[in-house]
């Protein structure tokens, strides 16, 4: 499974770029292939080394006044806090066009610096280049109403590699330590630590190039709930899209109608997105204890995240606990912390993808 952005090899012999791998063939999917809506192929041309090429998901459609952005992650469109304004955004992405770069439909802007406990950026559409509805691939239109995060909220998705897909959040308030790859498959690893990310458990709802997308509601309204940039092959992690809005400044808001879940729902609806409904007292009280032991939880060898959940038969509030499988390590972690049960998720290492 591809881990950071999905990307292709693209070996350099002298000066001439041979370009050898089977993802490199042109996919024939509407996500990874030449399309205006959102939700698909997309990235910086200049994010390429002499072994790969890498893309992500130009997720969504945002604006400020009478000027439109691309919506994705820094290390989509930004490449890991490197890029200068004005670089060349496109659509494909490179590992969709043999490397080389596609139509050209926007010019990176700014992003917020990696560290900030949120991974995006933006970037200025050309006009006429991609839908200025903001229609996204398998969705349609979106509200320009946030919804917050809450454990059980059923949500989808449009991206890349997996294109459009539903789940629902497996824990919110979530600690989390990311990998990164300092250039596109090539260089040093490192971690950022998040904090209050937004996690969906099960291996089908993202994958390595899904990166970028934006997490909605899971109903006719589509309401923006998170900015999807990380994941492993049993998690999907997002920041939450209020966070994102704030950090980057500028005025920002997603084009999109006024939909909310508020509203009247349509028959069979509001089952489908409504949250687990966990007594208040209950998740207070479970919050609290989140709070107080979520340092020492995450010290502990071979813990990868903490959160607030549920139980598995989502009867309760739970502290989640993701560990890390492929890790010697096991750490020892009690059933229950002064009355709320612990649950351990096993999962692979959790990568910028």
């Amino acid at each position: 499974m591809l881990k950071a952005k999905i990307r292709s090899f693209a070996p350099i012999i002298a000066t001439a770029a041979i370009f050898c791998a089977p993802l490199l063939v042109q996919a024939a999917t509407p996500y990874q292939s030449r399309n205006m809506h959102f939700g698909v192929s997309g990235g910086n041309v200049n994010d390429i080394s002499s072994l790969f090429c890498c893309s992500g998901t130009l997720g969504s459609l945002l604006h400020a006044g009478t000027t439109q952005y691309i919506l994705s992650n820094n290390h989509v469109l930004a490449r890991q806090d490197q890029a200068v304004p004005g670089e060349d955004i496109s659509q494909p992405g490179l590992v969709d066009n043999n490397c080389r770069p596609a139509t050209i439909v926007a010019d990176f802007t700014r992003a917020v610096k990696l560290g900030n406990n949120v991974d995006c950026a933006i970037a200025q559409l050309r006009p006429g280049t991609m839908d200025s509805t903001g229609d996204i691939q398998g969705i349609g239109t979106i509200s320009s109403v946030i919804k917050a995060p809450s454990v059980g909220l059923a949500v989808e998705k449009s991206g890349r590699t997996t294109g459009t897909t539903s789940g629902k959040i497996g824990s919110i308030h979530t600690s989390v330590n990311v990998q990164y790859q300092i250039r596109c498959g090539q260089g040093k690893k490192y971690i950022i630590s998040y904090t209050n990310q937004v996690v969906i458990n099960g291996s089908s709802f993202s994958a390595g190039g899904d990166s970028g997308s934006l997490i909605v509601t899971n109903n006719s309204c589509h309401q923006p709930v998170a900015l999807l940039f990380a994941g492993s092959s049993s998690t999907t992690i997002g920041n939450p899209i209020g966070e994102v809005i704030s950090k980057l400044g500028g005025g920002l808001s997603f084009v999109g109608g006024t939909c909310s879940t508020t509203a009247s729902p349509q028959s069979g609806e509001q089952t489908a997105v409504q949250p687990f409904d966990l007594p208040q007292q209950a998740v207070d009280h479970a919050s609290m204890v989140l709070e107080q032991n979520r340092h020492d939880l995450m010290s502990r060898p071979g813990v990868l995240g903490v959160g607030l959940g549920a139980t598995e038969d989502n009867s309760a509030p739970a502290i989640i606990v993701y560990v890390d499988q492929t890790s010697s390590a096991r750490p020892e972690l009690p059933q229950h912390l002064d009355d709320v049960p612990v649950r351990v998720i096993l999962t692979d290492p959790i990568i910028a993808y």
